[in-house]
């Protein structure tokens, strides 16, 4: 009998993006002070002028967190012609999963189900699209396409096609959802309680895939955060130079404008200091789970009521801070602990984000 020696090493990766898990990290720390600010500040507190302020930042923080999916999606791909027809199921059940989470965040409780009926309303609040939509179902369609095409020259096309043509064809296609099932208007934007439409949200997912696939060729870390920079601030010039503002929910010119703006933050982290992005990089590795534990805690879940119908609005700015911060701190742990056990319930698991499990200096005894 063969035995497997007990010697393993653990490495960190070597080939992500410097900036990726700190641009993460800043953004699901971006949304959870502002859904709970948003929730539990009093409306005296809201008109101070450094609330102003962060309100004007916090419209980059959902670009951010879904261009910089985007890019995760295209990096973790890497240079192998087949590596995206390769690790297409993979993907289909993260986009799944994704799909599910979305959802379930979303359901309103077999109760208000039941008094609204099979309604246009009740499919409309139960199919209510919002961030992990929009990234399921672009990961999806992303993953697809990616597979059927030759990585070299049809990857960059397809995906810049994407990101031009979502945020383009938005206007026609909310016109076009009038009257289709509710679903299906929530997913294109036609109907209200669609925070985050495929058309135009979709565009910063395929936005941050081209933009990976574009500056693949350059090194990591100074040569890519340069590029990202000039890249960034050529959108945000010819956006505010060239074109006319339109700040719609279907505006192609805001895609373009914040996209600009997401591509200058991810380049700025991948500047920083490793010691400040790496404070934010633990956060960025658990941005999912964190955003789906803070939601229901901030805003209720089914028939169970949230902070913002319990305490809020009624908080000056330190205790809504405090509020978030431990609530940020309390989301990260649990995260942490619940990635841990999964961990240990599968530790032969090939591929994880962080830590890749290798056999090192391992040899087959030819002893029993």
């Amino acid at each position: 009998m063969k035995r497997l020696g007990p010697s393993f090493t653990f490495q960190q990766q070597s080939n992500r993006h410097p900036g990726l898990d700190g641009a993460r990290g800043l953004a699901v720390l971006a949304m959870v002070l502002g859904h709970t600010l948003d929730a539990l500040l009093s409306p005296e507190a809201r008109l101070h002028p450094w609330v102003q302020h962060y309100w004007a930042f916090r419209g980059v923080t959902a670009p951010l967190f879904l261009l910089v999916s985007g890019w995760a999606v295209v990096a973790a791909l890497g240079t192998k012609p087949n590596s995206a027809r390769d690790t297409l199921g993979r993907r289909v059940r993260r986009s799944l999963l994704l799909l599910f989470l979305g959802y379930l965040l979303h359901w309103p409780g077999w109760h208000a189900v039941r008094n609204m009926g099979w309604t246009d309303a009740m499919l409309s609040r139960v199919f209510a699209f919002d961030a992990l939509q929009c990234i399921g179902f672009a990961l999806l369609i992303g993953s697809v396409l990616l597979a059927l095409v030759p990585a070299r020259g049809g990857r960059p096309l397809v995906l810049l096609a994407l990101a031009v043509a979502v945020p383009v064809a938005s206007v026609t296609m909310w016109k076009l959802g009038v009257g289709l099932p509710a679903p299906v208007q929530q997913f294109l934007g036609s109907a209200e309680g669609s925070r985050f439409p495929f058309f135009p949200w979709a565009g910063f997912f395929f936005a941050g895939a081209f933009a990976a696939s574009l500056l693949n060729v350059l090194k990591p870390g100074l040569p890519q955060g340069l590029a990202l920079l000039a890249v960034g601030a050529a959108l945000l010039g010819i956006t505010q130079g060239l074109l006319v503002p339109d700040w719609g929910p279907a505006s192609a010119w805001m895609v373009a404008y914040r996209v600009g703006q997401g591509l200058l933050v991810l380049g700025a982290v991948t500047l920083a200091p490793t010691r400040l992005s790496g404070l934010l990089a633990p956060l960025g590795r658990l941005s999912l789970w964190i955003y789906v534990l803070h939601l229901p805690v901030v805003y209720g879940w089914a028939d169970i009521a949230g902070l913002a119908s319990r305490v809020g609005p009624t908080l000056g700015i330190p205790a809504a801070l405090g509020v978030a911060t431990a609530l940020l701190l309390v989301c990260a742990v649990v995260a942490k602990v619940g990635r841990w056990v999964t961990d240990q319930a599968r530790p032969w698991r090939a591929g994880s984000t962080t830590l890749n499990a290798s056999i090192g200096g391992t040899r087959m005894s030819p002893r029993a």
